[in-house]
C-alpha cells in the first residue's frame, strides 16, 4: 500500500501567501506535506528459510552392480536424464530367451490354426471325426494363452531391464553422491539425492496472534541474507495451522517470481514483512517530518501563517507503527496540519520561514 502526499489548502494557502507578501527572503526554505488520515498498515517482521518444493534420494527398484554414475554433487540435471546405470547384462540376456519363447509360442499358435482350418474344411467329406475337431480348437486355444503369457514375459523382462536405468524424476540439482561405481544396491538403498530449484518457496514461522488478519491476498516483502539488493515481491501461497504448540507460531508459505529467485537456494535464511491491514484509519505523516530526541521525546515541527506570515512551531507527538515510509501519529496532531519534512533540523520556535 503506497500513499502520494500533496500539499493540502492549508500548506497551498502558506505558499500563495508566502509570494504575495514576498516572504521568500522571510527565513530559511522549508518542505512541507500535509498531515493525512490513512489506513493504517502494521509490518510483522519475521524470519524463515528458503525451501524445495521437490527433494528426493533416489534408488533402485532392483538389485544390481553400479556400472556408471555420471553426477556429482552440484551438478544440475533435467527430468529424465540418466542418473545412474546398473549392470544389465544377465537381465538383457533373460529378455533374449522370454523374445525367443514369445517367437516360439507364435509359431505353436500358427500350426494349431492352420491344422484346425484344414481340419474344419475337409471333415465333413472325409469323415472327420468331430471331437478331433474340437480336440484341435482347444490346443488352439491353448496356443493362443501360451503366446499372450509369452508376450506378458516379454513386458515384464523389458521392465526389469529399464529398472537397470535410473532417471531423474523431476529437473534439480544433486545436493548428495551416496553411492559409488562398483558396488552392489539392493531396491531402496540410496543412489543420489536430488533438490529442485526451480519454484522455491518461503517458509516462516507467524506468531498466532496474526492468523485471523491473513489471507492470501497479504502483500509480503523478502529479502534473502545471502543475495543483497532490494526486497523480493512475494505472494501468499499457503497458511498452515498452528504445528507447534509450544512455539505458538503457523508456518507461513510464501512463493515468488522465478525472475527474482534466480541467485536464491534451498537452505538460505530469509526475513518477510508481512503488510497487514489493521483495519483502522489515523493520522500520518512522511518519516522525515519526526525528530527523535534522546530523552524519549518525539516532535515534529508545524507551519503557521495565522500572523501574516509563514512561522514553524514545534509539536510532541505520539507515534505508533511506520509503513511504506509514513508514521502514524497517534496523539498531538490533527490531519490537515502542515508540518515540514526538510529543513526542520535548525529551526526555532516562532521563526519565520520560506515554504516551498
Amino acid at each position: 500500500m503506497s500513499h502520494r502526499f500533496r500539499i493540502g489548502r492549508a500548506a497551498g494557502a502558506l505558499i500563495l501567501a508566502a509570494f504575495a507578501a514576498g516572504a521568500l527572503a522571510a527565513g530559511p526554505p522549508v518542505t512541507v506535506a500535509e498531515a493525512k488520515t490513512a489506513p493504517i498498515v502494521e509490518l510483522v517482521h519475521v524470519n524463515g528459510t528458503v525451501t524445495s518444493p521437490q527433494s528426493a534420494v533416489l534408488s533402485p527398484s532392483v538389485a544390481g552392480l553400479i556400472e556408471t554414475m555420471d553426477v556429482d554433487a552440484g551438478d544440475r540435471v533435467d527430468a529424465g536424464d540418466v542418473i545412474v546405470a546398473l549392470d544389465r547384462e544377465l537381465e538383457q540376456l533373460a529378455l533374449q530367451r522370454a523374445q525367443a519363447e514369445a517367437a516360439q509360442a507364435a509359431a505353436t499358435l500358427g500350426d494349431a490354426r492352420r491344422r484346425l482350418g484344414e481340419a474344419e474344411k475337409i471333415g465333413p467329406t472325409r469323415a472327420i471325426a468331430e471331437s478331433a475337431i474340437k480336440s484341435l480348437r482347444a490346443e488352439v486355444a491353448r496356443a493362443e494363452a501360451g503366446v499372450r503369457a509369452a508376450d506378458a514375459a516379454v513386458a515384464q523382462q523389458r521392465a526389469v531391464v529399464r529398472r537397470h536405468t535410473v532417471r531423474a524424476p523431476f529437473a534439480g540439482v544433486v545436493s548428495r553422491r551416496i553411492a559409488e561405481v562398483g558396488e552392489w544396491v539392493n531396491p531402496g538403498d540410496g543412489l543420489v539425492e536430488l533438490v529442485a530449484t526451480d519454484r522455491l518457496r518461503f517458509d516462516f514461522r507467524v506468531p498466532q496472534s496474526h492468523y485471523a488478519q491473513l489471507d492470501r491476498a497479504t502483500p509480503v516483502d523478502v529479502r534473502v541474507d545471502a543475495v543483497a539488493g532490494t526486497a523480493i515481491p512475494g505472494r501468499v501461497q499457503a497458511i498452515v495451522p498452528v504445528k507447534d504448540p509450544g512455539a505458538r507460531t503457523f508456518l507461513l508459505r510464501v512463493v515468488a517470481d522465478a525472475a527474482d529467485t534466480a541467485a536464491v537456494t534451498p537452505g538460505m535464511s530469509a526475513q518477510g514483512t508481512l503488510r497487514i491491514d489493521a483495519q483502522r484509519s489515523g493520522v500520518v505523516v512522511p518519516r522525515d517530518a519526526l525528530l527523535r530526541y534522546q530523552d524519549g521525546r518525539t516532535t515534529v515541527w508545524i507551519v503557521d501563517d495565522t500572523g501574516g506570515e509563514a512561522t514553524v512551531r514545534e509539536r510532541r507527538i505520539g507515534i505508533g507503527v511506520e509503513y511504506n515510509g509514513l508514521i502514524e501519529v497517534r496523539s498531538g496532531l490533527d490531519a490537515g496540519a502542515a508540518v515540514v519534512t526538510r529543513g526542520n533540523e535548525v529551526l526555532r520556535d516562532g521563526q519565520a520561514v520560506t515554504v516551498r
